[in-house]
This record gives C-alpha cells, structure tokens and sequence, in this order.
C-alpha cells in the first residue's frame, strides 16, 4: 500500500488487549554534538507500510516518509499502529516506536482495562469509527451514525489552517506553528487535530485557569492554552502547571440547527513531561488541539459519551474507579500548620465542642514532628503517650485523626544521629539513586532527605513498616496526608551528596512566621494598615471593606518558551523545553536523571510519584486495618489516583477570587475520576478576615472534602474565631449532615460506575449553552443547586436556574418556589450568613433527619424524606446503605424512592439491615388543596399536615421501618 492513498474504516468485535511489561530503559546519550533543527516544518511525516486487520481493529507498519527532520531529537525511522475497539463506547488508538525503546506506563502502575474485561453482551458495533489516510499518515475519528459530521479527532492536514502561522500567543514564541507533520523523536513527539471553531473543551490539568472551568481555546477574546503537564510543587499559580497531570479532556459540541450537544472524551496515556496546546490561529475556520511530548508514545483512548456524564464514566471504566469513602470523611475537618503542642490541639477540640459547630477529624501538620522528620513525635511538645490520650478521647467522642506525612526521609547526619525509618530504608535499599548508584539527596523540610523509590521490590514492606511502627508509638490515626509528594525539593539536582551533613540542614528558619517571612498579606477590601490584623467585617461599628483591593492576577505569569536548549538528549534539559516557570525539568523536584530500582530514570515517571505513594499507602493502611476503607487525601495526582485517595487543592491563597477558583478545581477532579475533592476553607496562604471565611466557610461545606486549614503565623481561621462564622457554619454544617446518605449515595454511584458526584450545570442540562461557562455554582448530584457568594460586601448574588423556564427549583429553606429568569441570572438575596441552595422538581432524597456533633451521632438518629413533585406527581431517587465503612463486598441495601400523584413509594432491595427508622416525610408540590386523609401502607395515618400555599405535605412520627416496602398515600 505504500505510496498509494487508502480511506478505510475499521469496526470489530472485542478481544484481550496485550498488556507489556516496563520497556528497558533508554540509554540517554548527552555527548552527541547538537544537531537539533527545531523546526518541525522539514518534518517528513510518516506513511503507512502494511496493514493487517486483527479480530477488533487494525494494525499497521509506518515509516519514516523521507529525510529525519530531527526537529528536537532523533527521528524514529519505523512506528507501529494499533486500532482497537475494545468497547462499544471506547476506541484505542496506540502509535509507538516498534522497537519499543520508548518509555510507557507499566501496567502494574496504572492497571487498565482492556477489551477482554467486557462482558460477550457488550461486544456489539462501535459508536466510533476509525478512518485513515496512508501518506502522509493522518487518521481520523468519527461517530458511526454521523460519517459526515465533522470528525471527533482529525489529524489530517487537508482538516488544519496553512503554514506557517506566527506566534498565536503573541508573548509566546513557541505557539508559532510552522507545520502540522506527525512528528515521533525520542525526545520530540508532535500531533495536532482540528476542533470546531470556538467548541468548549473541559479537563487537561491540574490547573487554575484563569478561563474557568472552560478552557481558553483562543475565541471571543481569549488567546488559547499551553497546558505543561508536569508535576511540581508551586503553591497555586494561575495558568501554569500545577501539583498533578491529567492529560485528558471533555469536547461538548453544540449543535444549533437542531439545539442538541454531544459529548466526547479524549485521553492521552502518557506520563511524559508535555505541552498541549489549544489555539485559534487568527482567520482560521477551526480551532485545533496539538501536542507536544518530550518522551513516551502517542498512545490514546477515544470516548464516545455521547453525555457529559457518560464520558467520565467512560473514563472511569479504563482507569478505574474511585476508592470507597468512610462516612466519617465527609465531617468537618480542621487542621494547621502552627498548632504548637498537643494542647493547642486539644484546645481546639474543645473550643469547636464549646461553640456547638460539629468536628469530625483534627488533623496535624508537621508541627507534630520532632525535628521535622516523617514517622515520629515530638518528644516535648507532642509527646507519644499524650499524643496517644489525645487520639483516645477523640475516639470516644467519636471523632478522628489524621496526620501529615512528607515526601522525603532526612538522612543521619552525623554518628550519633538515630532515625529508624532512614535506617530500615536504607538497609531495604528503597530510595532513589544517583546515576552513579549512590543515594540522591534532595532538600525538604527537615533538610538533607532521601525519597522512597516505588519501584523497589520492597517498598511496600518499607512503608508498611513505617506506617504500623508509627501508629505502635502512639499516633492512632484514622487516615494519613500526603504532601509535597510531586515531590518537591527545595535544591536542584543531589544536593546532599558530599555536602557537610552535619551542618545541620532543616530549613525552619525560612518557615513562615520566622523572621523575615512574616504573614502579612489579607483579602481583597481589607487593609490591615488602617484596620490592624483582626479580619472583623466591622470594627467599632465601621464596615472594614474598602476600595483596597490588591490585583493579585499578575502575581503568576507564564513565561515565554525557553530559546536556549541543553545538549542532544540531555533528559535534564530536553531540546523542547515545555512551558513550566522555572524553566527546567529539575526545578524543585527531583532531578530528571535520578536512577529507579529497575533502571527507569527519573525523567520518564516523575508525573507518576504521587500516584504510587497513594497506591502504596493505600495497601498499607489495608494491611494496617483489614477490610477498613483507608482514608487518604494527596497533593500530587495521575490518572487512576481516585482509586487510591482523595485530593486537595493545594497552598491556595486567602483571597475571594481563589474562593472561586476552587469550584473549577473540583469540577476538574470530577472529570479525573478523583472526586472526593475540596480546598483549604478561608484560603491556606496569607492571612483571610471574617466576611471571606464566612462564605468559604458556607461553600465548602457543599464541597466532598471540607477542611480549614491555613499556615504557620497566620491570622487563626477556625470557625468559632468570629461569632457570625460560627453560625454560618453550624448552619451550613446541618445541611452537610442532613444530605449524608444523598452525598454517600454519590459517592457509592462513583464507586460502582465512575458518575461524578459534583457536576457543572450543563453535564445535567447538555443542550443549554448558556449554561457551557458556568463555575460560580454547581450542582451536587442530580437535584441540588449550589449558589454562593464569591465576591465582598454584597448581600445578593446572581445565578442561573437551569431547565429554560420548563424545569422548578425550589428554595431548600424556605420550599418556595423561585420565580427565575429563563435563560438569564436570577439575583438572588444572600445576606451574610445565609448560601442559597435549591432543590430539583423530582427529587426524592432520603436525609437524616436530626443532624448531630459526629456523623456516627447523626447516623444514630432517624432518617427523614424530602419528595418534590413534579407537576404530573413524578419523583425519583435511591439511597445507598451500608455499614459505611468496610471495604465492598460488604452488605448493603439500595431504596428506591417513587411517586405518583398521591402517593410515595419505598421499596428496599439488599441484604443490609437498617436499623434506623424513616420518622418523617416533606412532599412538595403534593396537591393545591389540603387532602382529606393521609395513609401508612393502607392504614389511616393522622400525624400530618398541610401547607396550601407552598402545596407541602408534611408528615410526622411515621416509624416505617426502611426493610421492606412501604407507601405513604393522600387522597
């Protein structure tokens, strides 16, 4: 077929994808003399050789179409192709170096699944089709029931704008595009799409973007996205790479003819460090999509949806699905760094108890350590035995407790020096080496520090080990924090190796509150020159807000590409530098030629440290407690890391618009599969004041994860600090706990079927694009609207209901009915103190009916249920019960929630026993008039009431018991 051109569609039925083991590693050459071009325009391409069709797609020879352009490393001179179908709703398509000398993720990493773990039943006719051109190779996708519809993913050069095209970010010379060639180097690996002009594209992080959730593609006034996908420690800048690497993304399509979207998913499986750009070259008719790897393959996976929805489910059955959560992690957390002793912590406790606002797990920051080391307490200010007390009377409040743990192990630094966890690990032979075989010393915390190597053959026996002696000392956690595990280090390259160990290394001195980096920034409006440091809203009666505000939005810019490239191969400073802000690789991370167990370089699997720590902890906790659900929350994320733990959002910062960007955050970690997601309440950096904690206090508290938490001298955020935060957050806290078995049903529905619990207004409403940019409210689940307020000194906020005038909400307080704008903000009243939610017309939603100090105190009482009729009588809802806390398989019951006009149905199908009773029953929008009677399962019931203007039905004292079926019914 050479030469000759070919358009061919394939289709297949499933078979067991092939799964290969860790490549041996590539010899990186750094004495060859530079011959790099740079520019991509003398890039043959490739064209197609053989072709062979297999029992579920294609697989294909490609070869180099003429001269290696060897743009920024050496040309690959012969590829291999595979398309796979391996689901109805899932297309591979894999193009890798047929010597198989790339690096790609090891299958033990980051297990996928392939076409073989589909039932019989499913392998029926794909949604998507596979097309290709043969030279120069380009291929294409597209829906089978749309051929001519424009391609999902369209690689052809007939499909993209001419070259060359200057500089499409104007400050940015590497987003000049000068050809569109399949480019596959050793060290360079270039492919670019076609998008619909202007389309809307979600995912591709972790990031803040200064676009929203929506990505800048470079329309209506945007200047497009360089997304680097490299993990580094950089407390929360804006637009730039962040503490993890998701390289996948969401495309909604509009179409206007008809008023009708679909959805699609597009994964990159790679753990290179890259670049992927979204850019509108100017008059262009399409947008497009390009990207640019350092190393690894061009090895992607296609979701057809066609719903927002089923994309992340789609997802989700590749990479797996979300790790159970314990009920107890969806309380309040409260930690920070600067807690001095186990008395303040105990204080703590006690002032949350004596201010009524319920704490479910205190945490510790590395405060807890002696001497800043992992694994230990210390001994005057956090002493074991009363580390142990302080644990014990948390579990008999039942309450919890959850440490930090840090990435590096600090080295001994002179002869009488002890550190077990340092010692064990080194007779283990378990932390990263230098190319030489010595140990790599970075610098951390607690100074001069080894990391543990997750390749090594015993590192889970280390870590176990670690974990288990720690908790034996007297720290009885219920989960673990792991931070700064990108990981970060604070010198570039083995900077303890030959240095004076001795000299004493840890870095407190630069900690914050230490002279010379005292805490002195506020929120937007507050001026602590004029005001002082106290944060009030009012101080003696004079509102403290002001026009003061500081534009933090420069404070994080991008840099322009570096122009000045290492030498050939050189894995510290490749030849295409990706746009990370410190310019290399190596910059406050493990250098990139740090050597693993099994021969693979620190260059190849840095995205994937924080991934395998999880994993690793995860297993361990496992071992710990057989058959609990570990409790994890991480920093650093891959793909597959929702099966392991949670995440946070980071060091954000105590301002109003960080408040906002953490909505995007956990939007984004819906897409990821990491749902269990939240920010540090009131902002981690700086110092935060009253009126911002208030409402952040009231946002998170509709969040997964719900933690305050902020640094070492900072102004004190905990709720009962200022008197109107505490009562926003006991109020926001009472709907928190009420919801419990709605937020754990998610939770269970992502488990079982990756459905995201938190969702951007229009993954429930597809075919509204008014709704395609909104991120300052959400919807947890299918029925609960979330508006806050993000912005200072307003008593109102604007948001949209979404339905276009055919759908009701209404006010979760008040059960009125909300009169909203079609289409447009409503403005809502938002007086301080006061987070507007709104519930769907056929929502049934099974609550706990007396929210208490615990959530096992919650789960004690009684359940309650909330029905909103649509307007036929439909309603609609499940609820998963279980012991909320072992690992599945366990037994459990699922409710399924009914109505009709007059009449709730529950019926119970599982082997669960619950053992509390459902006592009450609100139903909305019930009748226009007061019924003549009420009935239980047929028998005249008289505990009820009736509200005509608000239609509620109200009944009381039922006792039903929620083990069999029952219906409530008025006539």
């Amino acid at each position: 077929m050479m030469g000759a051109l070919a358009i061919v569609i394939f289709t297949g039925i499933t078979v067991v994808r092939t799964q290969t083991s860790a490549p041996a590693p590539l010899k990186r050459d750094v004495s060859e003399v530079d011959i790099r071009s740079r520019k991509v325009s003398s890039c043959p391409g490739y064209m197609l050789s053989s072709l062979s069709k297999t029992e579920n797609g294609l697989t294909a020879q490609l070869v180099l179409a003429g001269q290696a352009c060897n743009a920024f490393g050496h040309d690959i001179a012969n590829l291999t192709l595979e398309a796979t179908y391996e689901t109805k709703e899932r297309l591979h398509v894999n193009i890798f170096d047929t010597a198989r000398t790339q690096f790609t993720i090891p299958p033990d990493v980051v297990p996928l699944a392939g076409s073989g773990d589909q039932d019989s039943a499913d392998r029926v006719e794909s949604d998507l089709d596979f097309h290709y051109e043969s030279q120069p190779f380009a291929f294409w996708i597209t829906r089978r029931t749309e051929p001519d519809a424009q391609p999902l993913f369209d690689t052809r050069l007939t499909s993209l704008p001419s070259t060359p095209i200057p500089p499409v970010i104007a400050s940015d010379n590497s987003t000049a595009l000068d050809g569109f060639p399949l480019v596959f180097e050793d060290q360079y690996l270039q492919l670019t799409s076609a998008l619909p002009l202007g389309t809307n594209i979600y995912g591709l992080g972790e990031v803040i973007a200064s676009s929203g959730f929506r990505r800048d593609i470079g329309t209506n006034g945007g200047v497009g996205t360089v997304q680097a996908m490299w993990a580094q420690g950089r407390p929360d800048p804006v637009d730039e790479n962040l503490y993890g690497s998701h390289p996948i993304y969401l495309e909604h399509r509009y179409d206007a003819t008809v008023r009708r979207s679909q959805s699609h998913g597009v994964f990159h499986f790679s753990a290179a460090a890259s670049d992927t750009l979204l850019l509108t070259p100017p008059s262009s008719p399409v947008s497009l999509v390009q990207y640019r790897s350092v190393g690894g393959t061009l090895d992607f996976y296609f979701f057809s949806g066609p719903s927002p929805q089923k994309v992340i489910e789609q997802y989700g059955e590749l990479i797996g699905f979300p790790t159970w959560q314990p009920a107890w992690g969806f309380g309040f957390h409260l930690c920070r760094w600067g807690y001095r002793d186990v008395n303040e912590t105990r204080a703590q406790v006690e002032r949350m108890r004596g201010a009524d606002i319920p704490l479910e797990v205190m945490w510790n920051d590395i405060d807890l350590y002696h001497a800043v080391r992992d694994f230990t307490t210390d001994p005057v200010s956090f002493p074991a035995d009363e580390m142990r007390e302080l644990i014990g009377e948390l579990a008999l409040s039942r309450q919890h407790y959850i440490p930090i743990v840090d990435a590096g192990i600090p080295v001994l630094v002179n002869s009488s020096d002890e550190y077990p966890p340092y010692e064990r690990g080194a007779e283990l032979d378990v932390f990263i080496k230098n190319p030489d075989g010595s140990e790599y010393i970075g610098q951390v915390r607690p100074g001069y520090s080894v990391f543990p190597d997750w390749f090594s053959d015993n590192a889970q026996v280390y870590w176990t080990e670690a974990l288990h002696n720690w908790s034996d000392l007297g720290l009885n956690y219920s989960g673990i924090w792991l931070d700064v595990n990108e990981p970060t280090s604070s010198c570039t390259g083995s900077c303890g190796t030959g240095a004076n160990l001795t000299a004493g290394t840890m870095l407190s001195q630069s900690f914050p509150g230490s002279p010379g980096n005292l805490v002195t920034d506020y929120p937007e409006g507050y001026n602590a020159t004029i005001w002082g440091p106290s944060g009030n809203i009012t101080i003696n009666g004079t509102l403290t807000f002001g026009n003061t505000t500081e534009d933090d939005a420069n404070r994080h810019t991008k840099r322009a590409v570096d122009e000045t490239y290492g030498p050939a191969l050189d894995v510290t400073n490749p030849s295409y530098a990706i746009h990370i802000p410190n310019g290399t690789l190596s910059a406050s991370t493990i250098a990139t030629n740090a050597t693993h167990a099994n021969g693979l370089l620190e260059f190849d699997v840095h995205n994937m440290w924080g991934l395998m720590e999880e994993k690793t902890t995860h297993l361990a906790l496992l071992a710990l407690r057989p058959g609990k659900r570990p409790f994890l929350i991480s920093r650093s994320t891959f793909p597959s890391s929702g099966r392991w733990s949670g995440h946070w959002l980071g060091d954000n910062i105590s301002k109003w618009r960080y408040m906002y960007f953490s909505i995007q955050g956990v939007l984004q970690f819906q897409l990821f599969q990491v749902p269990f997601v939240g920010a540090d309440t009131c902002g981690f950096q700086g110092n935060t004041d009253e009126e911002l904690c208030n409402r952040w206090m009231q946002l998170s508290a509709f969040m997964p994860f719900f933690r305050n938490h902020n640094i070492r001298s900072a102004l004190p955020q905990e709720p009962y600090r200022w008197d109107s935060v505490a009562e926003a957050s006991r109020t926001a806290i009472g709907i928190r706990y009420s919801l419990l078995p709605y937020w754990y049903t998610l939770f269970a529905n992502a488990s079982m079927s990756g459905t995201p619990p938190i969702r951007a207004l229009f993954f429930e409403f597809p075919d509204e694009p008014e709704l395609f940019e909104v991120d300052r409210q959400f919807l947890i689940g299918h029925d609960i609207l979330v508006t806050p307020v993000l912005t200072p000194n307003v008593s109102t906020v604007d948001g949209i209901f979404p339905g276009q005038g055919r759908v009701a909400w209404r006010d979760w307080y008040t059960h009125d009915v909300v009169d909203a704008t079609v289409s447009a903000n409503t403005t809502l009243q938002a007086p301080l103190g006061h987070i507007n939610v709104h519930v769907r017309e056929g929502a049934a939603i099974l609550l706990h009916e007396k929210p208490a100090y615990t959530i096992a105190d919650t789960r004690d009482g009684p359940y309650s249920l909330l029905v909103f009729q649509a307007d036929d009588g439909h309603s609609f809802g499940t609820a998963y019960v279980d012991d909320e806390e072992t690992v599945p398989p366990t037994p459990n019951t699922t409710l399924t929630i009914t109505a009709r006009k007059g009449a709730v149905t529950i019926h119970a199908n599982g082997d669960f026993e619950i053992g509390q009773k459902l006592d009450s029953l609100t139903v909305l929008n019930a009748a226009s008039a007061k019924p003549r009677s009420v009935t239980i399962d047929g028998v005249p019931f008289a505990h009820w009431t009736f509200d005509a203007g608000l239609g509620r039905l109200n009944v009381s004292a039922m006792g039903i018991s929620l083990n069999k079926a029952s219906v409530v019914a008025w006539e």
